[in-house]
Protein backbone atom coordinates (compact mmCIF):
# COMPACT_ATOMS: atom_id res chain seq x y z
CA UNK A 1 0.00 0.00 0.00
CA UNK A 2 1.13 3.68 -0.74
CA UNK A 3 2.19 5.70 1.97
CA UNK A 4 -0.18 8.53 2.99
CA UNK A 5 1.11 11.76 1.32
CA UNK A 6 3.33 10.02 -1.40
CA UNK A 7 2.23 11.42 -4.62
CA UNK A 8 0.73 8.52 -6.16
CA UNK A 9 -1.65 7.88 -2.96
CA UNK A 10 -3.35 12.00 -4.01
CA UNK A 11 -3.94 10.80 -7.32
CA UNK A 12 -7.28 9.31 -8.26
CA UNK A 13 -7.16 5.49 -8.43
CA UNK A 14 -9.38 3.28 -10.64
CA UNK A 15 -10.20 -0.67 -9.78
CA UNK A 16 -12.41 -2.96 -10.76
CA UNK A 17 -15.35 -2.72 -7.70
CA UNK A 18 -19.02 -4.07 -7.11
CA UNK A 19 -21.39 -3.73 -4.37
CA UNK A 20 -22.78 -7.03 -2.56
CA UNK A 21 -26.37 -6.22 -1.83
CA UNK A 22 -29.51 -8.38 -1.68
CA UNK A 23 -33.21 -7.61 -0.52
CA UNK A 24 -32.95 -8.44 3.16
CA UNK A 25 -30.52 -9.98 5.45
CA UNK A 26 -29.82 -13.68 5.34
CA UNK A 27 -30.13 -14.01 1.46
CA UNK A 28 -26.31 -15.16 1.90
CA UNK A 29 -24.43 -12.07 1.11
CA UNK A 30 -21.37 -13.00 3.30
CA UNK A 31 -21.45 -16.92 1.75
CA UNK A 32 -21.04 -15.37 -1.67
CA UNK A 33 -18.56 -12.80 -1.21
CA UNK A 34 -16.41 -15.20 1.01
CA UNK A 35 -16.45 -17.77 -1.73
CA UNK A 36 -16.10 -15.27 -4.66
CA UNK A 37 -13.06 -13.55 -2.50
CA UNK A 38 -11.46 -16.76 -2.57
CA UNK A 39 -12.22 -18.06 -6.34
CA UNK A 40 -9.68 -14.64 -7.51
CA UNK A 41 -7.34 -15.31 -4.76
CA UNK A 42 -6.89 -18.77 -5.69
CA UNK A 43 -6.84 -17.48 -9.53
CA UNK A 44 -3.75 -15.24 -8.40
CA UNK A 45 -5.52 -11.97 -7.70
CA UNK A 46 -5.78 -9.62 -5.15
CA UNK A 47 -9.12 -9.18 -3.52
CA UNK A 48 -9.90 -6.04 -0.98
CA UNK A 49 -12.91 -6.98 0.76
CA UNK A 50 -15.05 -3.94 2.96
CA UNK A 51 -17.92 -4.85 4.95
CA UNK A 52 -20.67 -2.40 5.42
CA UNK A 53 -21.63 -0.68 8.57
CA UNK A 54 -20.26 -1.38 11.73
CA UNK A 55 -19.31 -5.45 12.17
CA UNK A 56 -17.10 -7.76 13.77
CA UNK A 57 -17.82 -11.19 12.73
CA UNK A 58 -18.18 -11.14 9.05
CA UNK A 59 -14.60 -8.84 8.76
CA UNK A 60 -13.29 -11.79 10.26
CA UNK A 61 -14.58 -14.62 7.90
CA UNK A 62 -14.17 -12.43 4.83
CA UNK A 63 -10.60 -11.69 6.01
CA UNK A 64 -9.59 -15.27 6.61
CA UNK A 65 -11.16 -15.96 2.84
CA UNK A 66 -9.54 -12.85 0.81
CA UNK A 67 -6.10 -13.06 2.34
CA UNK A 68 -6.41 -9.55 2.86
CA UNK A 69 -7.60 -6.83 5.59
CA UNK A 70 -11.25 -6.28 5.77
CA UNK A 71 -12.54 -2.68 6.92
CA UNK A 72 -15.64 -1.34 7.83
CA UNK A 73 -16.92 1.31 5.74
CA UNK A 74 -20.02 3.61 7.57
CA UNK A 75 -20.89 7.09 6.70
CA UNK A 76 -21.99 7.99 9.46
CA UNK A 77 -19.48 6.22 12.28
CA UNK A 78 -16.85 6.78 10.26
CA UNK A 79 -17.50 9.68 8.30
CA UNK A 80 -17.51 9.91 4.14
CA UNK A 81 -13.59 11.09 3.83
CA UNK A 82 -12.68 7.83 5.88
CA UNK A 83 -14.29 6.01 3.45
CA UNK A 84 -13.21 7.30 0.65
CA UNK A 85 -9.70 7.08 1.85
CA UNK A 86 -9.65 3.47 2.72
CA UNK A 87 -11.17 3.02 -0.49
CA UNK A 88 -8.52 4.80 -2.33
CA UNK A 89 -5.62 2.92 -1.09
CA UNK A 90 -7.94 -0.14 -1.34
CA UNK A 91 -7.95 0.73 -5.32
CA UNK A 92 -4.17 1.42 -5.23
CA UNK A 93 -3.44 -2.41 -4.93
CA UNK A 94 -6.12 -3.98 -5.76
CA UNK A 95 -7.77 -6.37 -8.93
CA UNK A 96 -10.83 -6.31 -7.35
CA UNK A 97 -12.79 -4.61 -4.73
CA UNK A 98 -15.81 -5.92 -3.15
CA UNK A 99 -17.99 -4.38 -0.81
CA UNK A 100 -20.56 -6.56 1.14
CA UNK A 101 -23.79 -4.66 2.30
CA UNK A 102 -25.51 -5.13 5.64
CA UNK A 103 -29.50 -5.70 5.84
CA UNK A 104 -31.32 -4.74 2.61
CA UNK A 105 -30.53 -2.56 -0.16
CA UNK A 106 -32.40 0.11 1.07
CA UNK A 107 -32.55 -0.33 4.73
CA UNK A 108 -31.14 1.96 7.50
CA UNK A 109 -30.20 5.38 7.16
CA UNK A 110 -27.56 5.53 5.58
CA UNK A 111 -28.68 2.35 3.48
CA UNK A 112 -26.20 0.28 1.79
CA UNK A 113 -27.72 2.02 -1.62
CA UNK A 114 -26.76 5.14 0.00
CA UNK A 115 -22.82 3.67 0.11
CA UNK A 116 -22.85 2.23 -3.28
CA UNK A 117 -24.28 5.46 -4.78
CA UNK A 118 -21.76 7.64 -3.05
CA UNK A 119 -18.62 6.29 -4.18
CA UNK A 120 -20.79 5.04 -7.94
CA UNK A 121 -20.24 1.04 -7.04
CA UNK A 122 -22.23 -0.79 -9.48
CA UNK A 123 -24.87 -3.54 -7.40
CA UNK A 124 -25.30 -7.28 -7.90
CA UNK A 125 -27.43 -8.29 -5.65
CA UNK A 126 -27.25 -11.57 -3.62
CA UNK A 127 -31.18 -13.36 -3.75
CA UNK A 128 -31.94 -16.53 -1.73
CA UNK A 129 -34.61 -17.87 -4.74
CA UNK A 130 -35.59 -21.41 -2.70
CA UNK A 131 -39.80 -21.51 -3.18
CA UNK A 132 -39.29 -18.86 -6.09
CA UNK A 133 -38.42 -19.07 -9.27
CA UNK A 134 -39.97 -15.58 -11.76
CA UNK A 135 -40.79 -13.59 -8.81
CA UNK A 136 -36.63 -13.12 -8.50
CA UNK A 137 -36.78 -11.81 -11.81
CA UNK A 138 -39.49 -9.39 -10.71
CA UNK A 139 -37.93 -8.68 -7.15
CA UNK A 140 -34.46 -7.55 -8.47
CA UNK A 141 -36.01 -5.62 -11.50
CA UNK A 142 -38.23 -3.36 -8.77
CA UNK A 143 -35.08 -3.08 -6.70
CA UNK A 144 -32.92 -1.78 -9.68
CA UNK A 145 -35.65 0.67 -10.52
CA UNK A 146 -36.37 1.95 -7.27
CA UNK A 147 -33.98 4.60 -7.36
CA UNK A 148 -31.87 6.17 -10.18
CA UNK A 149 -28.65 6.89 -8.96
CA UNK A 150 -27.93 3.51 -8.59
CA UNK A 151 -26.89 1.03 -11.48
CA UNK A 152 -27.53 -3.16 -10.59
CA UNK A 153 -25.24 -5.36 -12.52
CA UNK A 154 -26.21 -8.07 -11.86
CA UNK A 155 -28.30 -11.41 -9.84
CA UNK A 156 -26.95 -13.90 -7.89
CA UNK A 157 -28.90 -16.71 -7.58
CA UNK A 158 -28.45 -18.34 -4.07
CA UNK A 159 -29.71 -21.81 -3.01
CA UNK A 160 -30.53 -22.73 -6.03
CA UNK A 161 -31.98 -26.06 -6.59
CA UNK A 162 -31.29 -27.62 -10.16
CA UNK A 163 -30.04 -26.53 -13.73
CA UNK A 164 -33.86 -25.89 -14.39
CA UNK A 165 -34.67 -23.54 -11.26
CA UNK A 166 -31.63 -21.33 -12.93
CA UNK A 167 -33.24 -21.90 -16.29
CA UNK A 168 -36.39 -20.30 -15.14
CA UNK A 169 -35.03 -17.45 -13.57
CA UNK A 170 -32.40 -16.54 -16.10
CA UNK A 171 -35.56 -16.33 -18.97
CA UNK A 172 -37.65 -13.98 -16.76
CA UNK A 173 -34.66 -11.40 -16.29
CA UNK A 174 -34.66 -8.45 -18.37
CA UNK A 175 -31.83 -8.22 -20.68
CA UNK A 176 -29.72 -5.16 -18.33
CA UNK A 177 -30.04 -7.47 -15.53
CA UNK A 178 -28.00 -10.81 -16.38
CA UNK A 179 -27.55 -14.09 -14.14
CA UNK A 180 -24.11 -13.82 -12.72
CA UNK A 181 -23.90 -16.82 -10.78
CA UNK A 182 -26.64 -19.53 -9.62
CA UNK A 183 -24.64 -21.10 -6.07
CA UNK A 184 -26.26 -24.33 -5.27
CA UNK A 185 -28.65 -25.03 -2.32
CA UNK A 186 -25.71 -26.81 -0.50
CA UNK A 187 -25.59 -26.98 3.95
CA UNK A 188 -22.08 -27.26 3.14
CA UNK A 189 -21.70 -23.60 1.78
CA UNK A 190 -23.32 -21.88 4.32
CA UNK A 191 -21.73 -19.82 6.91
CA UNK A 192 -22.23 -21.43 10.67
CA UNK A 193 -23.61 -18.76 12.72
CA UNK A 194 -24.99 -18.32 16.22
CA UNK A 195 -26.83 -15.47 18.32
CA UNK A 196 -24.92 -12.45 17.63
CA UNK A 197 -24.43 -13.52 14.07
CA UNK A 198 -21.56 -15.37 12.46
CA UNK A 199 -19.20 -17.73 14.34
CA UNK A 200 -15.87 -15.84 14.85
CA UNK A 201 -12.95 -17.29 12.21
CA UNK A 202 -10.36 -18.50 14.38
CA UNK A 203 -12.74 -20.58 15.95
CA UNK A 204 -13.44 -22.56 12.45
CA UNK A 205 -10.40 -21.89 10.76
CA UNK A 206 -10.56 -25.39 9.17
CA UNK A 207 -14.28 -25.76 8.71
CA UNK A 208 -14.28 -22.23 6.89
CA UNK A 209 -11.27 -23.08 4.09
CA UNK A 210 -13.37 -26.58 3.14
CA UNK A 211 -16.79 -23.97 2.83
CA UNK A 212 -14.58 -21.24 0.87
CA UNK A 213 -12.88 -23.87 -1.37
CA UNK A 214 -16.28 -25.66 -1.97
CA UNK A 215 -17.92 -22.63 -2.47
CA UNK A 216 -15.12 -21.22 -4.95
CA UNK A 217 -15.98 -24.72 -7.03
CA UNK A 218 -19.03 -24.02 -7.38
CA UNK A 219 -18.55 -20.31 -8.86
CA UNK A 220 -15.55 -21.18 -10.76
CA UNK A 221 -17.90 -22.34 -14.20
CA UNK A 222 -20.24 -18.79 -13.61
CA UNK A 223 -19.66 -16.01 -15.60
CA UNK A 224 -19.22 -13.78 -12.37
CA UNK A 225 -15.74 -13.37 -11.69
CA UNK A 226 -15.10 -12.46 -15.62
CA UNK A 227 -17.90 -10.10 -15.60
CA UNK A 228 -16.95 -7.93 -12.11
CA UNK A 229 -13.25 -7.89 -13.55
CA UNK A 230 -14.71 -6.68 -16.80
CA UNK A 231 -17.04 -3.70 -15.40
CA UNK A 232 -15.51 -0.10 -16.09
CA UNK A 233 -13.09 0.98 -13.38
CA UNK A 234 -14.38 2.80 -10.38
CA UNK A 235 -11.95 6.24 -9.91
CA UNK A 236 -11.71 6.53 -6.22
CA UNK A 237 -10.29 9.84 -5.51
CA UNK A 238 -8.59 10.46 -1.89
CA UNK A 239 -10.82 11.47 0.46
CA UNK A 240 -10.55 15.19 1.77
CA UNK A 241 -9.01 13.59 4.92
CA UNK A 242 -6.08 14.70 6.81
CA UNK A 243 -4.71 11.51 8.01
CA UNK A 244 -1.69 13.33 9.74
CA UNK A 245 -2.96 13.44 13.70
CA UNK A 246 -2.43 17.50 14.76
CA UNK A 247 0.87 17.75 16.81
CA UNK A 248 -0.61 17.49 20.49
CA UNK A 249 -2.06 14.26 19.53
CA UNK A 250 0.94 12.50 17.72
CA UNK A 251 2.03 12.10 21.03
CA UNK A 252 -1.12 11.67 23.19
CA UNK A 253 -0.08 8.22 23.61
CA UNK A 254 3.42 8.39 23.71
CA UNK A 255 5.05 6.05 26.57
CA UNK A 256 1.96 4.54 27.32
CA UNK A 257 1.36 0.55 27.31
CA UNK A 258 -2.38 0.14 26.51
CA UNK A 259 -3.55 -3.60 27.41
CA UNK A 260 -5.97 -4.79 24.92
CA UNK A 261 -7.93 -7.86 25.76
CA UNK A 262 -7.91 -10.21 22.77
CA UNK A 263 -8.93 -13.99 22.65
CA UNK A 264 -12.41 -16.13 21.98
CA UNK A 265 -13.64 -14.30 24.86
CA UNK A 266 -12.75 -10.78 23.50
CA UNK A 267 -12.33 -10.36 19.79
CA UNK A 268 -14.96 -7.39 18.32
CA UNK A 269 -11.96 -5.00 17.44
CA UNK A 270 -11.63 -2.97 14.63
CA UNK A 271 -8.01 -2.93 13.23
CA UNK A 272 -9.02 0.91 12.76
CA UNK A 273 -8.74 1.57 16.56
CA UNK A 274 -5.52 -0.20 17.64
CA UNK A 275 -3.96 1.90 14.09
CA UNK A 276 -5.31 4.74 16.10
CA UNK A 277 -3.53 4.09 19.67
CA UNK A 278 -0.41 3.33 17.98
CA UNK A 279 -0.38 6.29 15.84
CA UNK A 280 -0.71 8.41 18.95
CA UNK A 281 2.35 6.78 19.96
CA UNK A 282 0.88 4.10 22.71
CA UNK A 283 2.44 0.67 22.64
CA UNK A 284 -0.22 -2.36 22.41
CA UNK A 285 0.01 -5.08 24.78
CA UNK A 286 -2.31 -8.01 24.25
CA UNK A 287 -3.53 -10.21 27.00
CA UNK A 288 -5.97 -13.30 27.22
CA UNK A 289 -8.24 -12.87 30.04
CA UNK A 290 -8.94 -16.80 29.17
CA UNK A 291 -5.51 -18.40 29.44
CA UNK A 292 -2.89 -15.71 30.79
CA UNK A 293 -2.82 -15.44 34.76
CA UNK A 294 -1.49 -12.07 35.30
CA UNK A 295 -1.82 -9.24 33.26
CA UNK A 296 0.92 -7.43 31.78
CA UNK A 297 2.25 -4.47 32.60
CA UNK A 298 0.50 -1.83 31.49
CA UNK A 299 -1.05 1.88 32.16
CA UNK A 300 -4.56 1.51 30.91
CA UNK A 301 -6.84 -1.20 29.85
CA UNK A 302 -9.19 -2.48 26.74
CA UNK A 303 -11.92 -4.57 27.29
CA UNK A 304 -13.87 -5.04 24.16
CA UNK A 305 -16.31 -6.84 23.31
CA UNK A 306 -16.90 -10.37 22.45
CA UNK A 307 -18.48 -13.41 23.78
CA UNK A 308 -18.07 -13.74 27.70
CA UNK A 309 -21.08 -15.38 27.95
CA UNK A 310 -19.44 -18.42 26.22
CA UNK A 311 -16.95 -18.84 28.37
CA UNK A 312 -18.16 -18.05 31.61
CA UNK A 313 -16.78 -20.84 33.25
CA UNK A 314 -13.09 -20.17 32.34
CA UNK A 315 -13.54 -16.26 32.99
CA UNK A 316 -14.30 -17.01 36.51
CA UNK A 317 -11.59 -19.45 37.57
CA UNK A 318 -8.98 -17.28 36.24
CA UNK A 319 -8.85 -15.49 39.49
CA UNK A 320 -5.57 -14.76 39.27
CA UNK A 321 -5.55 -12.19 36.78
CA UNK A 322 -8.86 -11.15 37.86
CA UNK A 323 -7.43 -10.12 41.21
CA UNK A 324 -4.64 -8.12 38.96
CA UNK A 325 -7.72 -6.25 36.62
CA UNK A 326 -9.12 -5.30 40.50
CA UNK A 327 -5.89 -4.18 41.49
CA UNK A 328 -5.48 -2.16 38.61
CA UNK A 329 -8.54 -0.24 39.19
CA UNK A 330 -8.26 0.11 42.52
CA UNK A 331 -4.62 2.04 41.65
CA UNK A 332 -6.79 4.51 39.50
CA UNK A 333 -5.23 3.56 36.39
CA UNK A 334 -7.72 3.73 33.28
CA UNK A 335 -10.09 0.82 32.03
CA UNK A 336 -12.24 0.94 29.05
CA UNK A 337 -15.17 -1.86 28.67
CA UNK A 338 -17.07 -2.52 26.24
CA UNK A 339 -20.24 -4.45 25.91
CA UNK A 340 -18.92 -7.94 26.41
CA UNK A 341 -15.84 -6.54 28.14
CA UNK A 342 -18.87 -4.27 30.30
CA UNK A 343 -20.44 -7.86 31.07
CA UNK A 344 -17.02 -9.05 32.61
CA UNK A 345 -16.92 -6.25 35.21
CA UNK A 346 -19.96 -7.13 36.52
CA UNK A 347 -20.73 -9.22 39.47
CA UNK A 348 -21.94 -12.18 37.62
CA UNK A 349 -23.10 -13.25 34.24
CA UNK A 350 -25.56 -16.14 33.87
CA UNK A 351 -25.01 -17.50 30.28
CA UNK A 352 -27.82 -19.50 27.96
CA UNK A 353 -27.85 -22.54 29.47
CA UNK A 354 -28.89 -20.88 32.53
CA UNK A 355 -25.30 -21.31 34.30
CA UNK A 356 -24.36 -18.33 36.88
CA UNK A 357 -20.72 -17.50 36.82
CA UNK A 358 -18.47 -15.22 39.07
CA UNK A 359 -17.13 -11.61 36.90
CA UNK A 360 -14.99 -9.23 37.91
CA UNK A 361 -17.27 -7.17 40.30
CA UNK A 362 -15.74 -3.91 39.27
CA UNK A 363 -19.34 -2.60 38.51
CA UNK A 364 -22.51 -3.54 41.13
CA UNK A 365 -24.99 -5.25 39.14
CA UNK A 366 -25.71 -8.58 37.56
CA UNK A 367 -26.02 -9.57 33.53
CA UNK A 368 -27.71 -12.43 31.71
CA UNK A 369 -28.59 -13.68 28.31
CA UNK A 370 -31.58 -13.44 26.73
CA UNK A 371 -32.20 -15.54 23.80
CA UNK A 372 -32.50 -14.00 20.26
CA UNK A 373 -34.18 -10.68 21.04
CA UNK A 374 -31.34 -8.09 21.65
CA UNK A 375 -30.59 -4.68 20.93
CA UNK A 376 -28.69 -2.96 17.98
CA UNK A 377 -27.91 0.47 16.44
CA UNK A 378 -25.92 3.32 15.86
CA UNK A 379 -25.52 5.56 19.10
CA UNK A 380 -23.31 8.55 20.31
CA UNK A 381 -21.52 7.98 23.71
CA UNK A 382 -21.65 10.99 25.56
CA UNK A 383 -18.74 11.32 27.81
CA UNK A 384 -17.08 13.87 29.63
CA UNK A 385 -13.78 13.49 27.55
CA UNK A 386 -15.79 14.46 24.46
CA UNK A 387 -18.48 12.46 22.21
CA UNK A 388 -17.44 9.15 20.05
CA UNK A 389 -19.50 7.73 17.84
CA UNK A 390 -20.24 3.80 18.08
CA UNK A 391 -22.70 1.20 17.87
CA UNK A 392 -24.90 -1.26 20.11
CA UNK A 393 -25.45 -5.12 19.41
CA UNK A 394 -26.23 -7.27 22.21
CA UNK A 395 -28.23 -10.10 23.30
CA UNK A 396 -28.06 -9.80 26.91
CA UNK A 397 -29.41 -7.63 29.98
CA UNK A 398 -28.08 -6.05 33.06
CA UNK A 399 -29.71 -5.41 36.69
CA UNK A 400 -28.83 -4.01 39.36
CA UNK A 401 -26.25 -1.83 38.58
CA UNK A 402 -25.50 1.90 39.82
CA UNK A 403 -27.01 4.95 38.14
CA UNK A 404 -25.19 5.54 34.96
CA UNK A 405 -23.49 9.14 34.00
CA UNK A 406 -24.75 9.24 31.09
CA UNK A 407 -26.53 7.27 28.04
CA UNK A 408 -25.94 7.53 24.44
CA UNK A 409 -27.52 9.53 21.97
CA UNK A 410 -28.90 7.46 19.37
CA UNK A 411 -28.43 8.68 15.67
CA UNK A 412 -32.23 9.12 14.57
CA UNK A 413 -34.45 8.45 17.93
CA UNK A 414 -35.06 11.20 21.03
CA UNK A 415 -35.06 7.91 23.53
CA UNK A 416 -31.84 7.75 25.78
CA UNK A 417 -29.73 5.14 24.39
CA UNK A 418 -27.25 2.67 26.26
CA UNK A 419 -26.32 3.56 29.79
CA UNK A 420 -22.60 4.48 30.63
CA UNK A 421 -21.33 3.80 33.98
CA UNK A 422 -18.20 5.29 35.14
CA UNK A 423 -16.27 3.87 38.71
CA UNK A 424 -13.11 5.67 39.37
CA UNK A 425 -11.26 5.39 35.89
CA UNK A 426 -13.68 2.43 34.61
CA UNK A 427 -15.71 3.85 31.90
CA UNK A 428 -18.03 0.65 30.74
CA UNK A 429 -20.78 0.43 28.66
CA UNK A 430 -22.55 -1.78 25.83
CA UNK A 431 -21.46 0.41 23.28
CA UNK A 432 -18.54 -0.06 21.06
CA UNK A 433 -16.44 2.86 20.23
CA UNK A 434 -15.11 3.33 17.07
CA UNK A 435 -11.94 5.43 17.90
CA UNK A 436 -11.08 7.81 14.83
CA UNK A 437 -14.37 9.23 15.35
CA UNK A 438 -12.86 11.65 18.18
CA UNK A 439 -9.05 10.91 19.17
CA UNK A 440 -8.54 13.59 21.52
CA UNK A 441 -11.12 11.71 23.69
CA UNK A 442 -10.06 8.63 23.44
CA UNK A 443 -6.25 10.05 24.26
CA UNK A 444 -8.01 11.81 27.50
CA UNK A 445 -10.04 8.33 28.37
CA UNK A 446 -6.94 6.07 27.60
CA UNK A 447 -5.11 8.71 30.28
CA UNK A 448 -7.88 9.18 32.53
CA UNK A 449 -7.40 12.73 32.18
CA UNK A 450 -11.00 13.70 33.22
CA UNK A 451 -12.80 11.51 35.83
CA UNK A 452 -15.66 11.12 37.92
CA UNK A 453 -13.69 9.77 41.04
CA UNK A 454 -16.23 7.61 43.02
CA UNK A 455 -14.82 7.53 47.40
CA UNK A 456 -12.51 4.98 47.48
CA UNK A 457 -14.89 3.16 50.34
CA UNK A 458 -17.42 2.74 47.29
CA UNK A 459 -14.96 0.60 45.15
CA UNK A 460 -15.16 -2.97 44.65
CA UNK A 461 -12.97 -5.05 47.22
CA UNK A 462 -9.77 -6.64 46.11
CA UNK A 463 -10.50 -10.11 46.48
Amino acid sequence: MMPHGSEQAVAGAVCAAVFIAAPSSGQGKTTVTAALARMLRDQGKVVRVFKTGPDYLDPQVLAQASGQPVEPLDLWMAGEAWCRQRLHEAALVADLILVEGAMGLYDGEPSSADLAARFGLPLVIVMDVKGMAQTAAALVTGLAGFRDDIHVAGLIANACASSRHRELIEAALPERIPLLAAMPRDPGLALPERHLGLVQAEEIREDLETRFEAGARALESEPLAEALLHLPGVEFAPGPLDTTLPPELQDALRGRVIGVARDAAFSFIYQANLDLLVRMGAELCFFSPLNDAHLPSCDALWLPGGYPELHGARLAANQSLADDIRHFLAADRPILAECGGMLYCLETLTDHADQTHRMLGLIPGRGWMRGRNGCQGMQTVELPEGDIRGHAHHRSVTEGTPDPIGHGRRQRHPAPGEAIYRQRRLTATYLHLFFPDNPAAVARLLRGDRVMDLPAEELPACN
